[in-house]
């Protein structure tokens, strides 16, 4: 068989290797800025450019003699382009997905300056339609949510993180906030969103979650050790830095996104270290 060509990341399978034999826990923000950001974190950092500005940077995380291997790559805007970075990473033998982004809130209880962590994902995208029929749920895998809920905890965050529903749109401003000749109708259902307790709206973790559920599904008894490597385990935590009326300042959204990287990048030593059976905090 002919090896796998990651034809947009121009990375190979030795690239995502570590954490023994489990791969690099791999960072897939949105942006290249907020990836270059959590890179900020890594020791020994590594680019690896490509045309597409979806560039690849490899490192570690070192935390009271832990050390981790890590990625970070931005997979771009919505489901689609997500799909195609995501793919590639699986395909090259990534198993550990965290997504890094922002979101708009739902709810007013949930404020700018919040943090939000998926459980799952309303699927309003078409791109994962392309692989599970629409009675499939998206949903985060139970370790991230412990995870950062840890992080959240250790950090000092837990009075501004919230746990729950995600929305997963195709469509910004349409559906969103909302726009053009079907306003109404999208108002209408971002209004039934927040009814049912939805708490914010994004473009990617629904897609996230359903290709890595269906591609490396976690079918073991509680009893088996939760490190298998064959396991594709995705979460998702995200800043909120708006609502469906305007944009927070840029200060603020820069400092909220700063507050969930560091939580992310604690998150990722937690989930290792509860796979390796230990602990770490950040310094």
């Amino acid at each position: 068989m002919e090896p796998f060509d990651a034809h947009h990341l121009g990375i190979r399978p030795e690239h995502l290797e570590g954490n023994g034999g489990r791969g690099r826990v791999i960072f897939v923000p949105g942006s290249l800025a907020r990836t270059q950001q959590i890179a900020e974190h890594f020791d020994g950092l590594e680019v690896h450019t490509n045309p597409r500005r979806l560039d690849v940077h490899l490192g570690r995380l070192r935390s009271n003699g832990q050390t981790v291997d890590v990625a970070a790559v931005p997979t771009g805007m919505g489901c689609a382009s997500l799909g195609i970075v995501l793919t590639e990473l699986i395909e090259l033998g990534g198993r550990r997905f965290l997504r890094v982004g922002s979101a708009g809130t739902l709810q007013p209880q949930v404020s700018v300056g919040d943090l939000v962590v998926a459980t799952a994902a309303v699927r309003d995208e078409g791109a994962s339609d392309a692989y599970v029929p629409a009675e499939v749920p998206a949903v985060a895998h139970s370790d991230w949510i412990v995870a950062l809920a840890s992080a959240s905890q250790k950090l000092g965050e837990l009075d501004h993180t919230y746990l729950g529903l995600v929305h997963t749109k195709d469509s910004l401003y349409g559906r969103e906030f909302p726009m053009g000749p079907r306003a109404d109708e999208n108002r209408r259902y971002m209004e039934l969103l927040q009814r049912i307790g939805v708490l914010a709206s994004e473009m990617e973790s629904s897609h996230l979650f359903l290709l890595s559920t269906s591609r490396g599904p976690d079918v073991s008894p509680l009893s088996v050790g939760r490190g298998a490597a064959d396991v594709i385990k995705a979460g998702t935590i995200l800043a909120v830095i708006g609502d469906q009326h305007a944009w927070a300042p840029s200060d603020l959204a820069q400092e909220t996104e700063a507050r969930a990287v560091r939580v992310a990048v604690q998150a990722a030593l937690d989930l290792v270290a509860s796979e390796d059976g230990r602990a770490g905090v950040i310094s």
